[in-house]
């Protein structure tokens, strides 16, 4: 089951004696740990009901002691594996006896990177209870800021500012919920945020940075702007915030590139796909340097750099994101490849 799905009904829901939370996005987990908790022990459940293993050194007799034994002043007796695919690993035979005839008071949470649905422990578990903890896909995640704005701190976020929330702090569920958790306190009695909001809380500095180094690519300086990457970086910079500064750049030119293709004048091109009026000399200097054989493969090095950030290669991410910059930066590409 979707982890989002779960979250959204796990009010209504019915308390398994098994759960596996897997997937890579850990705010979500928080989160789905935080809802199997009030589920299993109650609103006000305390400390005495709930248990944590560290996957790498926990035995299964001592969960399973754990889950075993008579909860204290609970209904029930929450025992979490932590980090749990080495303890799957050791102990899965033991794991499917245990899913067939589990204890009547103990409820075991399996927290898992890896959660292949083929194995027999995978087949054993319900459907429901198996907890696919990912970020929604790209185009869905500033509809989902919007209903956790409101959810999580009360406030209204446009349409338009979750989608440049989105666009300047990248796919990372966690980061977005701290911006907005600013946002929200930045707005003070309001109960909206606006675009213009974003722009001055979460994307002045990062827009600054991100239009510095788009002036030294635009004039061939590689080393000017992989100087000012660098800084950003040593500040304490996200690698992905600053992909997304990147990206709301870079898929604005693709878009007017595509549009002069089509006949429209480089000027109104720029003005349609949203530059300001102070800013269209920049990007025309911009669109002029990168060349056409550039700007038909910005999504393809966009898409790269993000999947890279998110673990897809084994290459730092400063140096992920140095690849981009000089290949955007340099005077003189070689031909075209599609390697």
């Amino acid at each position: 089951m979707d982890s989002l799905v779960f979250l959204d009904e796990a009010g209504r829901s019915e308390v398994q004696p098994v759960y596996v939370v897997h997937g890579d996005e850990d705010f979500l987990k928080r989160r789905v740990l935080a809802a199997l908790r009030t589920l299993a022990l109650g609103a006000g459940g305390d400390e005495f009901g709930l248990s944590h293993h560290d996957g790498d050194k926990a035995t299964f007799a001592a969960v399973h002691d754990e889950l075993a034994t008579l909860p204290f002043l609970n209904a029930r007796r929450l025992v979490v594996v932590d980090g749990a695919d080495g303890f799957v690993s050791r102990y899965r035979p033991s794991l499917e006896k245990y899913v067939a005839e589990p204890a009547a008071t103990g409820v075991l949470v399996l927290d898992v990177k890896s959660w292949p649905a083929t194995t027999r422990l995978a087949r054993l578990i319900d459907a429901s209870a198996t907890l696919a903890c990912k970020a929604p896909a790209a185009y869905k995640l500033p509809a989902w800021c919007g209903q956790w704005a409101k959810a999580a701190h009360g406030k209204q976020l446009t349409g338009p500012a979750a989608e440049l929330l989105v666009q300047l702090v990248g796919p990372e569920m966690g980061l977005l919920d701290q911006e907005m958790a600013k946002l929200a306190v930045y707005v003070g009695q309001a109960g909206r945020i606006e675009v213009g909001d974003v722009d001055r809380l979460v994307g002045r500095s990062r827009a600054e940075n991100t239009w510095k180094i788009f002036d030294a690519m635009a004039q061939g300086q590689a080393a000017e702007a992989l100087a000012i990457l660098d800084r950003a970086l040593d500040k304490g910079e996200e690698p992905l915030r600053i992909l997304g500064a990147f990206s709301m750049q870079l898929r604005r030119l693709a878009q007017a590139a595509r549009l002069t293709e089509m006949g429209v004048t480089l000027r109104a091109a720029l003005e349609q796909v949203g530059v300001s009026s102070f800013n269209l000399k920049g990007c025309e200097q911009q669109l002029r340097h990168l060349g056409r054989r550039r700007t038909d493969r910005l999504y393809d090095w966009l898409l790269e750099a993000d999947l890279g950030l998110k673990g897809a290669s084994q290459l730092p991410p400063r140096t992920l994101l140095e690849k981009l910059v000089v290949r955007l930066a340099r005077k003189n590409p070689p031909a075209p490849s599609r390697a």
